[in-house]
C-alpha cells in the first residue's frame, strides 16, 4: 500500500497549530465564551431554549444565572420524547441517532443524543485532533502506509416500539455508521462485521477480517482489544503481535485505564516500536487528547471543539460539588466535578465522571474517577486512579497481570476490622501468591494516597485489605447479568458498597 502519511500531514500539522489559539487561560476564557454564544444562539428556538430563554443569554454570568445544572435524570422524559422523535427539543431538529450507556437509578440505560453537529464537531474532531497529535509527536511515523483497526460495538439495545429510522446503540457504533467512506480505504473490519451484536460470531469474524491485513494502527477499549488481539496471535502460532502486523505503530486507546492492562500489551508486542495515545471520548462527548509523548502529564482539553466546560469543585469526602467555575478559573492540582455544554443538547450536564487538573497553561486534565466511583467508608478518599495506579506498581513487582477488578469497603464487625476487599481475575498470578501480593498493594495505595495512609497507620482505623481471587470469566458473568456484556460496557472499579461486590461473588458460586 502506497504511504500516504506525508500527504495528508499537512493538514494535521494545521489543527495542530491552532490549538496556540487556546494556550493560555485569557485566551481559553476568549475562545469558550465565544463558543457559548454559538451554542445558544442555535438552540434559541428549541424547547429548552424557549424554557431559560437562550437568546436573551449574552454572557457566561447569565448562563449560569439562568439555567440549572442537570443530572441524567432531570432530562429522561425529554430525551426519552426525542428517541420517539419529537423535534427542537434539546436540540434543533429530529435526533435519530442515540449512544446508550450505563444507566443510573432511575433506568437500566442512558440513550446520549447524537446529533448531526455532535458528530461532525466534536466526535469525528476529536478522532482528528488525537491522530494530528500523533503525527507531530513521531515525525518518522508511516501510519497511512497501511490500515487502521478500530474496534466498536454494535446498535443492540432494549427499547421496544423503536422508530424505524432511529439508532440507538453503543457510540462507537453510531460513530462508524456514520463515519467518512473515505476512511474505509484505511479501515478494518467492514461495516458489517464492525456492527455485530453477537460476540461470540463477532470476535471470529473480526480476527478473519484483519489477520492478513497491514495493520498500522489500533483503536478501541484496552480491555476488549486485549482478547481480539490474543486471539489472532493464536491463530498465527505467533509470539507477539507484531509477529503478525509487523507496521503496527500504535494504539488510541480510551474508555478506561491503560494501567492495569500496560503490562499486558507489553508480553504481546515489541515495546520498543509501540505507541499508546489516550483520548478522553465518552457517550456525552469528546473531551480531551493526549499531546504529549508522556501520559502522565494528562490531556490537553479540547477547548474549540464544540462543548463549553465547567468544573465543580469535588468533596470526596462528602460526594458533594461546590459551585461550578468555567474552564479558565481551574486551579492546578485539584480535582473537579466535569459539567458539559455540548451540541447535542446536554446543558450544564453531569456525565459524572471527575478530573485532576495537571497544568492551566495550557489546560490539561486526567481522569481522577467518578463521583459515584470511589471508596470514602473510613475517610480514606480512595479514588480509581489511585487503586489503578497502585495496581499497576504491584503487578510490575510480582510479575502479575490482571484481566479485571473490582473493589469494595469491608464494614467493621464485632470481630473484624474495617478493610477493602478486592475481587482480581488474575492473567497471571503473582509469583509471590496472593497474600503478598495484597500486602504488596496496600502498600503501595499507601504510597499514592495519604489519606489511605493515615487511616492505615498502625491498624486502627483501616485494616490491610482482603484479596479474593475469582475464576476466568467471574466479571463477564455478571456483566451479562446485568444485560451489559459486549461492546464497550466496563466494570466499576470502585463501590462505596458491596451491591457490585456481593453480586459478583454470587455469580461466581
Amino acid at each position: 500500500m502506497i504511504n500516504f502519511t506525508p500527504i495528508v500531514r499537512p493538514v494535521f500539522r494545521y489543527i495542530v497549530g491552532r490549538r496556540k489559539r487556546w494556550a493560555n487561560p485569557d485566551a481559553l476564557e476568549k475562545t469558550q465564551r465565544r463558543l457559548l454564544c454559538r451554542l445558544l444562539s442555535r438552540a434559541g428556538q428549541t424547547e429548552v431554549g424557549r424554557r431559560y430563554a437562550f437568546r436573551e443569554l449574552k454572557y457566561y454570568e447569565n448562563f449560569v444565572d439562568a439555567v440549572p445544572t442537570v443530572l441524567y435524570e432531570d432530562i429522561r422524559h425529554d430525551v426519552e420524547r426525542m428517541v420517539q422523535g419529537a423535534p427542537d427539543v434539546l436540540w434543533p431538529g429530529v435526533t435519530r441517532r442515540f449512544a446508550q450507556s450505563s444507566g443510573t437509578s432511575g433506568g437500566k440505560s442512558k440513550y446520549i443524543p447524537v446529533t448531526g453537529d455532535s458528530l461532525s464537531i466534536n466526535h469525528y474532531r476529536g478522532g482528528a485532533e488525537s491522530v494530528a497529535s500523533y503525527l507531530d509527536l513521531y515525525p518518522d511515523t508511516r501510519m497511512f502506509g497501511g490500515k487502521g483497526f478500530i474496534l466498536g460495538g454494535s446498535f443492540a439495545n432494549e427499547i421496544t416500539c423503536l422508530p424505524s429510522e432511529v439508532r440507538v446503540g453503543d457510540l462507537s457504533a453510531n460513530l462508524i455508521d456514520r463515519i467518512n467512506p473515505a476512511v474505509n480505504l484505511f479501515r478494518v473490519p467492514d461495516k458489517k462485521t464492525a456492527l455485530m451484536a453477537d460476540w461470540n460470531e463477532k470476535l471470529p469474524a473480526l480476527v478473519e477480517k484483519s489477520i492478513d491485513e497491514d495493520i498500522t494502527n489500533i483503536s478501541g477499549v484496552p480491555s476488549w482489544f486485549l482478547t481480539v488481539l490474543r486471539n489472532i496471535i493464536k491463530r498465527k502460532g505467533a509470539d507477539t503481535i507484531h509477529d503478525v502486523w509487523p507496521n503496527l505503530e500504535v494504539f488510541f486507546h480510551g474508555g478506561i485505564a491503560f494501567g492495569p492492562y500496560k503490562e499486558q500489551y507489553a508480553a504481546i508486542t515489541d515495546p520498543s516500536r509501540m505507541h499508546y495515545i489516550e483520548n478522553y471520548n465518552a457517550s456525552e462527548g469528546f473531551f480531551a487528547i493526549q499531546d504529549t509523548c508522556d501520559s502522565s502529564n494528562g490531556m490537553l482539553l479540547m477547548a474549540d471543539a464544540g462543548i463549553f466546560f465547567e468544573f465543580a469543585p469535588f468533596d470526596s469526602t462528602s460526594g458533594r460539588t461546590g459551585e461550578p467555575l468555567p474552564a479558565w478559573k481551574v486551579e492546578k492540582g485539584q480535582v473537579y466535578e466535569i459539567l458539559i455544554t455540548a451540541p447535542n443538547g446536554l446543558w450544564r450536564y453531569a456525565p459524572g465522571d471527575t478530573v485532576r487538573i495537571e497544568s492551566v497553561e495550557p489546560l490539561r486534565i486526567s481522569i481522577a474517577g467518578r463521583t459515584n466511583s470511589f471508596i470514602n467508608a473510613f475517610g480514606e478518599e480512595l479514588m480509581v486512579w489511585n487503586a489503578d495506579a497502585a495496581l499497576a506498581k504491584a503487578c510490575e513487582i510480582t510479575g502479575a497481570s490482571v484481566a479485571n477488578y473490582t473493589a469494595a469497603p469491608v464494614y467493621t464487625a464485632e470481630r473484624t476490622k474495617g478493610h477493602h476487599q478486592w475481587l482480581i481475575e488474575w492473567a497471571r498470578a503473582p509469583r509471590c501468591g496472593n497474600e503478598a501480593f495484597a500486602d504488596i498493594l496496600d502498600k503501595e495505595l499507601c504510597k499514592v494516597n495519604s489519606d489511605y495512609q493515615a487511616k492505615r497507620s498502625g491498624d486502627i482505623f483501616l485494616a490491610c485489605l482482603e484479596l479474593t481471587p475469582v475464576g476466568i470469566g467471574a466479571f463477564d458473568r455478571w456483566l451479562a447479568s446485568t444485560g451489559k456484556l459486549g461492546g464497550q460496557r466496563k466494570v466499576p472499579r470502585l463501590s462505596n458498597d458491596r451491591r457490585i461486590v456481593d453480586a459478583i461473588l454470587n455469580n461466581s458460586c
